[in-house]
């Protein structure tokens, strides 16, 4: 018998229906209630941390680096200067794929690997977040055209333009101003990182270095508003930055390039300082190098020519050159003589061309082998007499010699405003104990009354002993700086007066100083024969190698850089002094017929007129007797 049809129930499918409705309904109701609690809690709860997020994520704080303070020499001429460049930067943060884009810039701008290798050490350098980082200085209109036309694939790479420190007269100035450069991580880390914010660039030598505090500014700031991608929209805040000092400089271009030509392109120094100021006129160090190389940074190439050059450009023979005095500082040392009572103006000893102590066998020689029988002090001075300072310096021995030789600047760092300046060597018995463990022994105190032995001087100290006698002991650090901002420089701790006894001693070796130039019989004679001014100098010769006790100097068998050194140092008009030189020329072998004649063009291009006579405001001074 067949089953009976069963019939659809409705009334179940409804049932089912309704709990499912029911079920949708309270799940959605439920969703909505986790909605609004979330909406809530973001939007009230945490209203004032996403506020504060959103707001920070839209305005940005950026730096706006100071300009740096220009430099100009005593009559104006600009010596650094800020030109506008336009420069690639890079911020990390904002980039996708760092290496990708590094790449594609290296491909459209068609730079070398070496270039790429360059980008990635800029980048790994120490920087602060969100800081941009210039990769590339200096870009053409075709570099900038096209990475602008591909600038929506290069996100967090902007082109932007700054101010990059140049120096007009190059390798003129460059150990004497010196260059800035790229700060490092090590600079990092101890500068302030709120004025230094957005500045890339820090004095690295010179006075860029010394002033690198007044040059440098004070950085601003300005809030801007930015879309998602950094790019600025509008400005809506600004605190502008305060500019650097401008610093006006005591040396002249003119008489820096008449320095110069002096020189002849020998490997030498020269220091000129005004004795009444302590400022320096001009300051030399041959050979030297253009500073513009370092200031967005050298090629290795280029450094390494640098570095390994066997004429040492970068080396500052002025401030750093430690060279055997020789007999420049036998003025100093006839001052200590008679300050100390050893000797009077009319002392006198035997000259047989060399030198004894008592009970020693070994003889000191004089630069005259033949001697020159009876010598004073003046006769010494004038015709550098070897054998008489060996005796004066025995006299005096070597903890007075070493006493006033200080007090005249030696072993001691002698600038006011000079980074980088070496304190030299004074040998002294306590230094010799301390570094050699030795006895201090007679013969040495001779040799270091003829600026041998131990002694080791820079031509600015030489330069700085010569400004005291021409000033009669006064003391005036010697300055580069003239005016910051119109103030001159302070001295925070100046150095006592060289007072003596009989103040006249020094007008006396004033004297025999000029005996020396304009005598017949003195050693720089030819120099003083065609002055149209009194000079006061005195000659001097630095050996480079030791000559044995029977053998003399043969320039033949010695190779051209082992000669030895020649020196010279002076002050004019003796009766109204205006400048003081120091010459030192490596391997120049005569102080009197190679440095000497370098000496008198330095002081002629500052003393002389252009019809070669004397300056009227340099002519010497006559006391005016008052009548009754």
């Amino acid at each position: 018998m067949p089953q009976p049809i069963q019939l659809k129930d409705h009334e179940k499918d409804a049932r089912l229906v309704r709990s499912r409705v029911v079920v949708g309904a309270v799940a959605v109701f439920i969703l909505a209630l986790v909605l609004v609690a979330r909406m809530y809690h973001l939007q009230v709860t945490q209203y004032e941390y996403h506020s504060t997020l959103s707001e920070n994520n839209r305005v940005h704080v950026q730096p706006i680096p100071p300009t740096r303070g220009l430099i100009y020499d005593r009559n104006g001429v600009l010596i650094a200067d800020n030109r506008p460049s336009f420069s690639l930067t890079v911020t990390r943060e904002r980039t996708e794929n760092l290496k990708q884009e590094l790449q594609f810039l290296v491909d459209i701008l068609g730079l070398t690997e070496e270039d790429r290798a360059i980008f990635e050490k800029r980048m790994k350098q120490g920087r602060r977040p969100f800081e941009p980082v210039p990769i590339m200085f200096e870009l053409s209109e075709e570099q900038i055209a096209r990475i602008a036309v591909n600038q929506y694939r290069l996100p967090g790479i902007d082109v932007t333009a700054q101010f990059v420190r140049h120096y007009p007269l190059g390798e003129h100035f460059a150990h004497s101003v010196g260059y800035v450069g790229r700060i490092n991580e090590p600079e990092l880390k101890i500068l302030d990182p709120v004025n230094y914010a957005g500045t890339h660039h820090i004095g690295k030598t010179g006075v860029e270095k010394f002033y690198e505090a007044q040059l440098h500014g004070t950085v601003g700031y300005e809030e801007v508003e930015t879309n998602a991608r950094g790019r600025v929209l509008r400005v809506l805040k600004r605190t502008d930055p305060v500019p650097g000092k401008d610093i006006v400089l005591s040396i002249d271009s003119k008489l820096q390039a008449k320095a110069e030509e002096a020189l002849g392109g020998r490997r030498g120094a020269i220091v000129a300082i005004q004795p009444s100021t302590g400022e320096v006129l001009a300051m030399v160090s041959q050979p030297s190098y253009d500073p513009n190389l370092f200031v967005t940074g050298i090629s290795f190439k280029d450094y390494s020519a640098l570095r390994d050059s066997i004429d040492r450009p970068l080396y500052n023979r002025v401030l750093r050159g430690l060279y055997p005095p020789g007999s420049t500082v036998k003025p100093a040392v006839a001052i200590a003589g008679l300050d100390a009572g050893v000797v009077t103006p009319s002392s006198r000893i035997f000259d047989p061309g060399y030198y004894q102590l008592p009970n020693y066998d070994h003889k000191y020689r004089n630069w005259n082998h033949s001697g020159e029988g009876w010598v004073n002090l003046e006769t010494a001075i004038m015709r550098s007499n070897d054998t008489y300072f060996y005796d004066l310096a025995h006299k005096l021995g070597i903890d007075r010699l070493h006493d006033y030789m200080s007090r005249f600047g030696f072993g001691q760092r002698v600038a006011l405003d000079m980074y980088g300046e070496s304190p030299g060597l004074m040998p002294s018995r306590d230094w010799k104990r301390i570094t050699r463990r030795q006895v201090w022994f007679p013969g040495e105190t001779l040799i270091l009354g003829i600026g041998q032995g131990y002694m080791q001087a820079t031509p600015l100290q030489l330069a700085q002993m010569t400004a005291l006698i021409a000033n009669h002991g006064k003391w005036i650090r010697p300055h580069l700086a003239k005016t910051i901002e119109g103030q001159p420089p302070a001295d925070p701790e100046p150095m006592p007066d060289i007072d003596l006894r009989e103040p006249g001693n020094w007008e006396m070796i004033d004297s025999d100083m000029q005996q020396v130039v304009h005598n017949a019989r003195g050693t720089a004679h030819k120099v003083g024969a065609t002055s149209v001014y009194r000079i006061a100098g005195k000659s001097g010769t630095a050996q480079v190698v030791a000559i044995k006790q029977n053998e003399k100097y043969d320039r033949s068998k010695l190779s051209e850089r082992t000669r030895d050194h020649a020196l010279f140092v002076g002050f004019a008009p003796a009766d109204n002094p205006q400048i003081a030189v120091s010459v030192m020329v490596e391997n120049g072998e005569s102080g009197s017929g190679v440095a000497a004649p370098v000496l008198k063009q330095v002081m002629d291009a500052w003393l002389l007129d252009e019809n070669g006579k004397l300056k009227p405001e340099y002519a010497p001074q006559v006391a005016q007797v008052q009548k009754p």
